[in-house]
């Protein structure tokens, strides 16, 4: 099947899917095609699919983390109040068919969960490290599929550790790297974000753009993911505390800064806004702004928008709670049909799909003041 004809039969099966699918509220979302979602789906944990013709199995905890490069699978990880991220897993092998029941299957079960999820498309060999954490005994690749025959655990629902990068010198940004001091090095800041306390670490070779940045970013966790309540303590390289040690292992050597990178940082950095409406009655993709901070009130509760940060493979799309269906439904085409625009390689490419109120840090990084 060609892409074209792929996104084709995309939109018109999503089509059919919201104009047939009653939602009374978010209380009572919609019923999923039977034999696919039950009630158990919105239990908190980790829940892995695999797309078998046209439907989704679920895996046995012993075969989660497993990933055959023909097929296609959903992978949800519920964390009840903190939220809720969809992935869809695209193997390299995969044949179109089952990339659009993939596709089919994550629109069911997104509406099944109210429309709440953050959703993802990864793709076979260029997951993003917040898929990888999601399996600490990590991830293997398998041949063959149906056709064919970084997060480390913890206890209780707090919010999962997580380790950013900072990096650059004119468009600085922060990006979520491997739980590793592996991911670290002398030239930049980095941010260890273990729920009621925030490390920023600099490096003795960071730039003073880097800590600026790494300043921002650590208070933005803590104002608007832990409502004010984490404290943040700064650590220089070299004053790594115990408590740093127990999560990342063992310190070790720490690579050395390099100027060539950061300037390669800052060409990845940048991005642009668009806007998806439909108010005169046909789809419209207008851009915003070109440049990188945006204002937050461009965000119009109304419409969809696409941040797009092809150029450091990432396009974001954000969906307004006021948006009709149309618009939340041609934006994901969009999403599509701007990384063949923009001639960004599809399969390196990766969607984030943001309902409104469910933003990420490293979306909102992108704007300024978005407390």
């Amino acid at each position: 099947m060609q892409a074209s004809t792929f996104l084709h039969f995309l939109y018109l099966y999503t089509t059919a899917l919201i104009h047939s699918t009653k939602v009374s509220s978010r209380m009572f979302p919609c019923v999923a095609a039977p034999g696919q979602f039950g009630p158990e789906i919105r239990e908190p944990g980790l829940k892995v699919w695999r797309v078998e013709k046209m439907k989704a199995v679920i895996l046995k905890p012993a075969e989660v983390g497993a990933f055959f490069n023909g097929d296609s699978y959903l992978v949800l990880d519920h964390r009840g109040d903190q939220g809720a991220d969809l992935h869809m897993w695209i193997g390299e092998k995969s044949s179109r068919d089952e990339q659009v029941a993939c596709a089919m299957l994550a629109t069911q079960l997104d509406n099944f969960l109210g429309g709440d999820p953050v959703q993802h498309r990864q793709v076979q060999g260029y997951e993003s490290p917040e898929f990888m954490n999601l399996f600490p005994r990590g991830v293997s690749y398998k041949e063959g599929g149906v056709e064919s025959g970084f997060r480390r655990p913890q206890g209780g629902s707090g919010p999962a550790h997580r380790l950013y990068q900072i990096k650059g010198k004119r468009n600085i940004r922060a990006k979520e790297v491997e739980l590793s001091w592996e991911s670290f090095n002398k030239g930049d800041c980095f941010i260890l974000d273990l729920g009621e306390t925030i490390f920023s670490w600099i490096g003795s070779q960071a730039n003073i753009f880097e800590k600026q940045k790494q300043r921002e970013i650590a208070s933005l966790i803590r104002d608007t993911e832990r409502h004010g309540k984490a404290q943040i303590t700064n650590i220089n390289e070299g004053e790594e505390t115990p408590e740093m040690i127990k999560v990342l292992g063992p310190m070790i050597q720490l690579a050395e800064s390099s100027p060539e990178e950061d300037s390669k940082a800052d060409v990845s950095n940048s991005a642009s806004l668009y806007k998806v409406s439909d108010a005169t009655g046909k789809m419209k993709l207008t851009k915003v702004s070109e440049k990188s901070p945006f204002a937050k009130d461009l965000l119009v509760r109304d419409d969809c928008f696409i941040l797009d940060n092809g150029a450091n493979g990432k396009i974001f799309v954000w969906k307004g709670m006021g948006a009709n269906a149309e618009e939340k439904k041609e934006a994901l085409k969009m999403a599509d049909d701007f990384i063949e625009q923009m001639k960004y390689p599809r399969m390196k490419t990766q969607v984030e799909i943001l309902p409104q109120g469910r933003e990420t840090i490293i979306f909102k990084q992108f704007f300024q003041n978005w407390n």
